[in-house]
């Protein structure tokens, strides 16, 4: 696994850690998936839907893939040790990744607008420079708007435990990436 990944996996592990426990438990991806569903304000309810049941798959892999010991936790460890393992996770983040980009997408249009790219990635967590850095890095139109594909293929390069150099990675550390 290159560093850029255990970086990356560190950042979403403190992300999805929506409660600030140390731990990821079902309650964080509620938690999480209800702020991102919020933030969505023109989003229409199937698609909205379609954000959650993602994050409560990504949560139900999570458990069965990582909870070694079955308490309905995964630590820190647990969670680096194997979810970039794309044979593992493929299915799981791209639901995760469909969804998220269709809920930055209400119109249809193919096309995701910054202020509402931004307003989605707050909701996540992730800090407004380095979300500001991560859309240029999708290189945007005129418009200022990037595509759908792009930022699906953008949330899948980020969880590839061989990537180095990808947009995503604008979203660790500084925004100077």
């Amino acid at each position: 696994m290159r560093v850029e990944a255990t970086h990356r996996v560190r950042l979403v592990f403190t992300l999805f850690d929506a409660d600030g426990n140390g731990v990821l438990e079902a309650d964080d991806f509620e938690l999480m998936a209800s702020r991102v569903v919020e933030a969505a304000l023109d989003s229409d309810d199937a698609a909205k839907e379609a954000m959650m049941a993602a994050f409560r798959r990504y949560w139900s892999t999570l458990r069965a893939e990582l909870d070694a010991d079955g308490d309905g936790r995964i630590t820190y460890g647990e969670y680096a040790a194997c979810v970039l393992s794309p044979e593992r996770f493929d299915l799981t983040i791209s639901e995760f990744a469909e969804s998220l980009a269709a809920l930055g997408d209400p119109d249809g249009d193919g096309l995701i607008e910054r202020p509402l790219f931004m307003a989605l990635m707050t909701a996540i967590g992730f800090g407004r420079p380095n979300i500001d850095a991560l859309f240029d890095a999708f290189e945007p139109s005129d418009a200022d708007q990037v595509e759908v594909a792009t930022w699906v293929t953008g949330i899948k390069d980020y969880y590839s435990p061989d990537k180095a150099g990808i947009p995503g990675d604008h979203l660790v550390g500084s925004a100077e990436v």
